[in-house]
């Protein structure tokens, strides 16, 4: 039975990657459906899905449509027991969900000032105190992760989780704006960054072209990490 994902443009919709990779990361039957996120037809797109009214979207295989990341996350967890979302060890998993939790609904600052392109890197972006931490905060939840559970593995917890979902596009953004972190912090970030999946995404995305580009900033730019 397969399930219909519903996203925005893959180069700017940070929500729309992380739908995604619950997917495609844990071997999940879906089919893609692109919504005009930039094309200004979102709503109409999301009409027979109503109430739904962001992407991502999932309608399951019995029709049921879920919003919201951290929703559809949980229900493909409970629906999919043995596919590994979460870690097996009950701390680890206790900690992964604080941390997906604290990802959903926090970092507002670094969202703002830094909205997710896999285009280009920026050069001379300058974070802001609020932006800084930010990145303090995300330091110190990966290094709970990684010092406690991360010894198996290159992800959070070791294995790939929904821990490493929710933080996708903050990788991306780290790269996108080459945001000051610590050796540690950059090689997780260069771990999503080479991820298969990741770099399936990415390609994907880079098939359109946008004019005006989304989010462009008046800095230099170089080309994205190889």
């Amino acid at each position: 039975m397969t399930y219909d994902l519903f996203i925005g443009d893959r180069s700017f919709s940070s929500w729309s990657l992380r739908g995604w990779l619950m997917f495609e990361k844990f071997g999940l039957p879906v089919r893609t459906h692109m919504v005009g996120l930039y094309a200004g037809t979102m709503a109409e797109d999301l009409a027979p899905l109503a109430p739904a009214r962001l992407v991502p979207v999932m309608r399951t295989p019995d029709g049921v449509v879920v919003g919201e990341t951290l929703a559809m996350a949980e229900t493909l967890a409970e629906r999919h027991p043995d596919a590994g979302l979460w870690p097996a060890d009950p701390t680890a998993r206790a900690r992964a969900r604080w941390l997906v939790s604290e990802m959903h609904a926090g970092f507002s600052a670094l969202r703002s000032a830094c909205p997710m392109q896999l285009l280009k890197v920026y050069e001379g972006f300058t974070p802001s105190d609020a932006v800084a931490a930010d990145l303090a905060r995300l330091e110190t939840l990966w290094a709970l992760a990684r010092d406690n559970h991360g010894q198996s593995g290159p992800w959070l917890f070791g294995a790939y989780s929904l821990a490493d979902v929710f933080f996708a596009p903050v990788a991306a953004r780290i790269a996108g704006y080459d945001l000051p972190v610590s050796e540690a912090a950059r090689t997780y970030v260069n771990t999503h960054l080479a991820d298969p999946a990741f770099r399936a995404w990415r390609a994907e995305g880079l098939k359109l072209s946008y004019d005006p580009v989304p989010y462009a900033m008046n800095l230099p730019r170089k080309a994205w990490p190889a």
